[in-house]
């Protein structure tokens, strides 16, 4: 098949991209500037530049559909918050490409945190006790309720803006630096104390076809994974396909959560409706065939696969060396880079544009640097330009969720 691999700027974009264009399919990537590391991979049969779908949705979408019928792509697989826009926006796209994410109200029903929480509810699936704050006054009362409270942003990703009293990220955001808002709560939980765990799945008519379970031992500032190692999946896989269930049977798209293990017992945390690194654990043909439903069961990973990004795990480890410097370059000599194999060095000469770019979109806000990153792709729970009545009408019954 003839894919369109978007958002080709992330790790884990490249990873997807070497995988499916070593398997037979031939792969172009976009990104909103040309310097996307995906984007300069010897995988790709090209690439090209698009506007920004949250800061112009509008030629985005003119831009993304162009693309469409100049290559002639016959699927468009969002890498990273893209596929919001490119759902609400899928009637404006050609006629004959597929779309491979989950149509517009599933999606803001799983990356709200809020209404996450209740979907895993209906779906049986276990989650820690959640208050929602929407003012300054119900963000202390809920923080009050707990000794020991963890809280974030109903829409956040990475890590960044996280609010607890407890464990290694304990004060680094102040209780008076924060301030929900019923268009931008905050989920306020008792502190689930345990590794985390996360899941990556790709499901193709509401069916697990590729699963994945991992930690990850080694973090980037306790927040984002830089080292991946697959643990076993037969209770997450079991979960995951519950809260596809509890959707529709019709759900197409990628799917990855995070869970806290608290002695044996998973707590679902929240859903990101997209690729995470997960990905980088599945072989090439594994992925493959999850994306395109050739299977006639879930392509599970084994436990003790292990990957790394290792280029972030040498910056990690010399940014805290007393801390990190002895597991890390244990990591770098045994664990097997993403990169390992391919062949492919030049999409990563390209990595510094990365960081000029998230420097350009710091716009005096002195946002963290992961956040900065992916700003111009990110939908943070608004209206997007151009979405259908319908569409809207699902956002809106998200939103009341939150009362």
């Amino acid at each position: 098949m003839r894919v369109l691999v978007t958002s080709s700027r992330n790790p884990f974009a490249l990873d997807i991209i070497r995988k499916l264009g070593s398997t037979g399919h031939t792969v172009v990537a976009s990104d909103t500037y040309p310097g996307a590391i995906g984007s300069h991979s010897k995988y790709v049969a090209a690439h090209a530049t698009t506007a920004s779908p949250r800061f112009d949705t509008d030629r985005f979408v003119a831009d993304v559909s162009d693309i469409v019928t100049r290559f002639e792509i016959d699927v468009i697989l969002p890498t990273f918050e893209e596929a919001f826009y490119l759902s609400a926006r899928a009637a404006d796209l050609p006629d004959r490409v597929r779309l491979y994410t989950g149509g517009f109200d599933k999606l803001a029903r799983l990356h709200d945190k809020v209404s996450f929480q209740r979907l895993a509810v209906e779906a049986g699936v276990p989650v820690p006790e959640t208050v929602v704050a929407t003012d300054d006054a119900s963000l202390a009362a809920a923080i009050a309720r707990f000794p020991q409270y963890f809280a974030r942003a109903a829409f956040s990703r990475g890590g960044v803006s996280l609010l607890t009293n407890t464990g290694p990220l304990a004060g680094q955001l102040a209780v008076a630096d924060v301030h929900p808002t019923p268009d931008q709560p905050w989920l306020v939980q008792p502190f689930v104390d345990g590794p985390m765990v996360c899941t990556y799945s790709t499901i193709v008519d509401g069916r697990v076809t590729a699963h994945c379970t991992y930690r990850a031992p080694e973090q980037w500032a306790h927040s984002t994974g830089i080292a991946f190692l697959a643990v076993d999946s037969s209770q997450t896989l079991e979960y995951t396909q519950r809260l596809v269930d509890a959707l529709d049977d019709t759900y197409t798209g990628q799917l990855s959560f995070d869970w806290v293990d608290h002695d044996g017992q998973l707590y679902g945390i929240e859903c990101n409706p997209r690729t995470t690194n997960g990905v980088i654990l599945l072989d090439a043909e594994e992925l493959s065939a999850g994306l395109t439903a050739a299977v006639a069961a879930p392509a599970v990973v084994e436990p003790g696969v292990e990957r790394e990004i290792k280029l972030a795990v040498m910056a990690d480890s010399f940014a805290e060396p007393l801390k990190h410097l002895p597991t890390s370059l244990h990591d770098l000599i045994h664990v097997r880079d993403i990169g390992a194999g391919w062949h492919d060095d030049l999409a990563m000469l390209w990595a510094p544009a990365a960081l000029v770019h998230g420097a350009k979109l710091d716009r005096g806000q002195h946002e963290a640097l992961l956040e900065a990153l992916g700003d111009d792709i990110v939908w943070n729970g608004e209206e997007i330009d151009g979405m259908t009545a319908a569409d809207a009408a699902a956002l809106e019954a998200v939103h009341a969720q939150r009362v």
